[in-house]
């Protein structure tokens, strides 16, 4: 089963600065799992193909499928339980 992310995020958000960290540790947690991230000025295309609500969102994928959205990061261990 391949499993990704998609990390979607506006700089000037306060809650995507976090989440921005938790991604970090995500990254450093789990080395070999691909997780892309997006500047949603830069790729609003993304927005409109997801149906994005609103930022921080997290888009996991399963065999390059969309199986959820995350909107809500509770705690980097919730996070990698979703992952």
């Amino acid at each position: 089963m391949s499993k990704s992310a998609i990390y979607v995020y506006i700089p000037m958000c306060g809650t995507c600065k976090v989440a921005s960290k938790m991604i970090q540790v995500l990254r450093e947690l789990r080395p070999n799992f691909l997780i892309e991230e997006y500047n949603l000025n830069f790729h609003k295309n993304l927005a409109e193909k997801y149906y994005i609500e609103s930022v921080p969102c997290l888009l996991i994928f399963e065999e390059n499928q969309l199986r959820e959205k995350i909107y809500t990061f509770n705690s980097v261990p919730y996070l990698i339980e979703k992952l």
